[in-house]
């Protein structure tokens, strides 16, 4: 099985597809790591930077997202693809250290707030 590294700068958005459930195998028992943590899955779209297109894939992750929500931007670190061949088979898994929601970042306040003009407002109607 080769690792490959994946750049997520090359990629667009990541959003939540499918919030985080457990991974399971063909028992219907949750799949462990090598360290005996519970493997979670959690499905996350990208919209190719390029087009209109948009893909989905299978994350899975040693810890339990939290915080995640359907349609919300996520992160996703150290983010690696896998690929595979079982019983003649083949395919590509990802896997990640962890997937969180996005920061979000603050609007740009230009010229002072409505808050502050309609105050200023106020005092000057009531000298």
């Amino acid at each position: 099985m080769q690792r490959k590294p994946i750049d997520l700068t090359r990629l667009g958005t990541l959003r939540c597809a499918i919030e985080p459930e457990p991974r399971l195998d063909m028992d219907g028992e949750v799949r462990r790591d090598r360290d005996g943590n519970a493997l979670w899955v959690t499905s996350v779209a990208v919209r190719q930077l390029e087009s209109r297109a948009v893909d989905t894939f299978d994350v899975v992750t040693p810890l339990k997202p939290t915080g995640l929500t359907e349609g919300g931007e996520v992160k996703i670190t150290n983010l690696w693809a896998n690929d595979w061949e079982i019983d003649g088979r083949k395919g590509v898994s990802f896997r990640a250290d962890a997937i969180t929601p996005a920061p979000v970042s603050a609007p740009a306040v230009s010229g002072g707030t409505s808050a502050g003009a309609s105050s200023a407002r106020g005092k000057g109607g009531a000298e």
